[in-house]
């Protein structure tokens, strides 16, 4: 079983006041949540600030790439990391938002056990509500792509088929932080 890490990081932060990659200390802290958490290896995708974000990576082990179109929004995150992804031999993706400041590897360990599989669809939830990170299987990879617009990702994906939901809430919050 292998599961790629995906760190979502192509946003503007308009409400941070910067690229979400360029917070000092995020990336970096993104990138060994995922790999402590039994992901490898981890793609980080970027956008705005990709410039000033790749030599942050430096030394974390992950690999990068550049969502050309970010401004279209987490869409084409998804889409950028979900397409890295078809070169390795995983069976899953684990996607994670760059801005979950307290979502630790215990939550990415919790989603990947039992391991998951081709088709498998699971989603951290925080006193029942869905959150990030959320686990795909190999499977619906192409379906996700094709039908991510705008800022919702996988939003309407999953909201329209059975996911199965791991509460998280005695790990984590869940809470993206969207001001400094």
């Amino acid at each position: 079983m292998t599961v790629d890490g995906l760190l979502l990081a192509a946003g503007a932060g308009s409400r941070m006041g910067m690229p979400k990659a360029l917070v000092p200390g995020w990336l970096a802290r993104g990138v060994q949540v995922l790999t402590d958490g039994g992901c490898a290896p981890v793609t980080v995708v970027l956008g705005a600030g990709a410039e000033d974000a790749l030599p942050l990576l430096e030394g974390t082990g992950a690999s990068a790439v550049v969502a050309a179109d970010w401004k279209e929004g987490m869409s084409a995150s998804l889409r950028a990391g979900l397409a890295a992804a078809e070169t390795s031999d995983a069976d899953a993706v684990l996607l994670m938002l760059v801005d979950l400041p307290d979502v630790g590897a215990d939550v990415v360990r919790r989603l990947l056990d039992p391991p998951p599989v081709a088709s498998t669809l699971r989603r951290a939830t925080y006193a029942g509500k869905p959150g990030h990170p959320v686990v795909l299987g190999r499977e619906h990879w192409a379906a996700v792509a094709a039908e991510s617009t705008g800022d919702e990702g996988a939003r309407a994906y999953l909201a329209a088929r059975d996911v199965e939901l791991v509460e998280c809430v005695d790990l984590a919050t869940g809470r993206d932080a969207d001001t400094p």
